[in-house]
C-alpha cells in the first residue's frame, strides 16, 4: 500500500505542467528576505506571508506540491484552517524540509556537509502524521580551487542516500537535492564537470542504500557558469549542457527532475526551463521546477507585510507559477511576461 502511494505521489509531483513551490526557508533565511523589503520577521508575519502564498486562488493548476518549514507545517490560516488542509483543498501536496542545514566539513576548507540524520526517523514519523507526503534534503557543493573534493562529494551523497532511505521507510517521497552552487567565477565547462561527478556519486549512494529510484524526485541545479564568471553562457547553451549532463548520470527510472533556481533571476530561470523542454534532445523524465525565490520574490516585494497588498501579491505569484508551468511544457513566451501588467 505504501509502495503504491509513494509512486503515485512521486508522479503527481512532476505531473505535466506542474512544479513545486519551495517555501521552506529557515527562520534565519526568511528574516533576511523580509529585511530586504522592510518587513519584521515575527511569527505572525511569517504565518501571514505563507498564508498569502498558499491560499492564492487557482495555484493548484500549476503547483503540485509545496515544501514547508517545520514551523509552517504546524501553522493555520487566520480562520483556523491548518495549512495542510488548505493545501490539500487546492490539490497541492504538503512537503517538508528535514535537513538541519549545511555545516563546515572537517578537514575540507571551503566545503560543507549537510546534517540532520540524528533523530530523523522519529521526525519523519511525526511529519507524516501531520500530513506531509514528501520531504526535501539539500546538499551544497561549492566550486573553487581544488574543490569540490571527493570527501565532500561522497559525504553529501551518503547523507542524501541515508535520508532518502529513511523517507521511503516512513512513507514519504524523498526529494534528493545535490545543489552545485553558482557562487564563483567558474566556467560552464567546470560546472558540468562538478555536476557530473556529484550526480554519479549520489546515484551510486542511493543504490547502495537500497533507495527505490521510482519513488524519489531529483531536485537538480542547472549546469551554468559561476555568477562572477566573465563569460556567461546563453540560454540554449545552458539548456543543452544541463540535459546532456542528466542523460549521462540520471537513471531513467527516476520519475522526474525538478530544477532549483539557485539564485537566478525569475525570468531567466523560467527561460532556461523552457529551453530544456523545447530542445530536440529526447529524455526519459519530465523536466519541471522546484523554485523558491524565482516564484516568491515578486510576491514578497508586492506584499511588503500589508494586508491591503495581498491580492496584488497573489496575482504576482499566480503569474510566475503560470509562466513556469508553461515552461515545463515548453510553451513559455515573452507575451506571458506582459500579462501581469496588462
Amino acid at each position: 500500500m505504501i509502495t503504491n502511494e509513494l509512486e503515485k505521489t512521486a508522479r503527481a509531483l512532476v505531473a505535466d505542467g506542474k512544479g513545486i513551490l519551495a517555501i521552506d526557508e529557515s527562520t534565519a533565511t526568511i528574516e533576511k528576505r523580509f529585511k530586504s523589503v522592510g518587513i519584521e520577521s515575527t511569527l505572525e508575519n511569517r504565518r501571514a506571508y505563507r498564508e498569502m502564498l498558499l491560499t492564492t486562488s487557482g495555484l493548484g493548476q500549476f503547483i503540485s506540491g509545496a515544501i514547508l518549514y517545520d514551523e509552517t507545517l504546524r501553522q493555520a490560516t487566520a480562520d483556523g484552517t491548518p495549512f495542510v488542509q488548505a493545501m490539500v483543498k487546492q490539490g497541492i501536496i504538503p512537503g517538508i524540509k528535514v535537513d538541519t542545514g549545511a555545516h563546515d566539513l572537517a578537514g575540507a576548507p571551503g566545503e560543507k556537509v549537510t546534517e540532520g540524520l540524528d533523530g530523523l526517523r522519529k521526525r519523519l514519523k511525526e511529519y507524516r502524521a501531520l500530513g506531509a507526503r514528501f520531504a526535501k534534503w539539500r546538499a551544497v557543493i561549492t566550486i573553487g580551487p581544488n574543490i569540490p573534493g571527493p570527501a565532500c562529494i561522497e559525504a553529501n551523497a551518503h547523507a542524501l542516500a541515508r535520508y532518502a532511505a529513511l523517507c521511503q521507510e516512513n512513507g514519504l517521497v524523498p526529494i534528493v537535492e545535490p545543489e552545485v552552487l553558482m557562487d564563483g567565477n567558474h566556467t560552464l565547462e567546470r560546472s558540468n564537470e562538478a555536476h557530473d561527478e556529484t550526480l554519479r556519486a549520489v546515484f551510486n549512494a542511493l543504490r547502495n542504500q537500497h533507495v527505490v529510484l521510482e519513488h524519489m524526485i531529483l531536485k537538480a541545479s542547472m549546469v551554468i557558469a559561476g555568477r562572477d564568471a566573465p563569460k556567461q553562457a546563453g540560454v540554449l547553451e545552458v539548456a543543452e549542457a544541463t540535459v546532456r549532463c542528466l542523460l549521462r548520470t540520471t537513471p531513467a527510472a527516476v520519475p522526474g527532475v525538478a530544477f532549483l533556481s539557485g539564485g537566478q533571476g525569475d525570468e531567466l530561470a523560467t527561460a532556461h526551463l523552457n529551453a530544456m523542454n523545447t530542445l530536440k534532445i529526447p529524455h526519459p523524465w519530465p523536466l519541471s521546477f522546484s523554485y523558491g525565490r524565482a516564484l516568491q520574490q515578486a510576491a514578497l516585494k508586492t506584499w511588503k507585510g500589508k494586508a491591503a497588498n495581498v491580492a496584488a501579491a497573489q496575482r504576482a505569484l499566480y503569474h510566475r507559477a503560470k509562466c513556469n508551468s508553461a515552461a515545463a511544457l515548453g510553451r513559455y513566451n515573452e507575451k506571458m511576461e506582459k500579462e501581469l501588467a496588462a
